[in-house]
């Protein structure tokens, strides 16, 4: 489970870090930079939604202080 959390979250970061990129090279004028946060945050969503999920099905459960 925590393999697939971390997964996500450097594929939320590698999109995050393109749109940064694509700023730079594309000066504005480009809609790669769009495409690459609109990535960031459908990704973002989905870790929340299986977060969510997981808990709902057990398979994580709450951490921290009892």
């Amino acid at each position: 489970m925590k393999v697939v959390v971390i997964i996500i979250f450097l594929c939320i970061l590698a999109a995050l870090f393109s749109a940064l990129f694509f700023l730079y090279r594309d000066r504005g004028h480009g809609k790669r930079m769009v495409h690459a946060l609109t990535l960031r945050v459908a990704l973002s969503v989905a870790l929340v939604l299986f977060l969510l999920v997981s808990y709902r099905m057990g398979w994580i459960g709450p951490a921290g202080l009892r």
